[in-house]
């Protein structure tokens, strides 16, 4: 297995980051080489990805996913084979550290590619730093998905309190 990981500063608050990260069927808005992604359920979503003529296809499963900390996935079904997390911690005053960290299984022609030094880990750099200019742009997420995932069991965001429009006074 090919190990690469990467680390980018964005210019948005974590939760910023986070929800935009969470927001799968962006993914091709901003990336080069992802071409589709289905949500099928809630830990399980359905990628698209490739360059020209060539793609590949495969399903990942959430195994863990706590809002504004990380997300971690794996693939499932035989080829090809990966795994990686994503993690978001605060950079400063609106900044957020992303770090992508994959372990990823050679296969077939487009397998080749992660045998060159480096190769992968270039790909996964220009990648982020698409994100990081798409977030940046939009200055804020275009949705967001608090719930968590552990051990595949998917928790739903609890309900935030509705916050009242009429300002309220101290009193005194």
């Amino acid at each position: 297995m090919t190990t690469v990981e990467e680390t980018i500063e964005v210019a948005v608050p974590v939760r910023a980051a986070y929800d935009q990260w969470t927001q799968f069927r962006t993914f091709p808005r901003f990336s080069a080489t992802v071409r589709r992604v289905d949500q099928v359920r809630p830990a399980v979503t359905h990628w698209v990805i490739g360059r020209g003529p060539v793609h590949r296809e495969f399903v990942t499963e959430i195994v863990e996913q706590v809002p504004d900390s990380h997300l971690v996935w794996r693939s499932l079904g035989r080829r090809p084979r990966h795994r990686g997390e994503v993690r978001f911690r605060a950079a400063g005053e609106g900044r957020t550290a992303v770090t992508v960290r994959m372990w990823v299984e050679p296969y077939g022609p487009v397998g080749l590619f992660t045998a060159f030094p480096g190769a992968t880990g270039r790909v996964l750099r220009r990648e982020l730093a698409s994100f990081k200019a798409f977030i940046e742009g939009l200055g804020e997420p275009c949705g967001g998905w608090r719930g968590t995932i552990r051990g595949g069991q998917v928790r739903p965001a609890e309900a935030e309190p509705p916050r009242s429009r009429v300002p309220v006074w101290p009193v005194g």
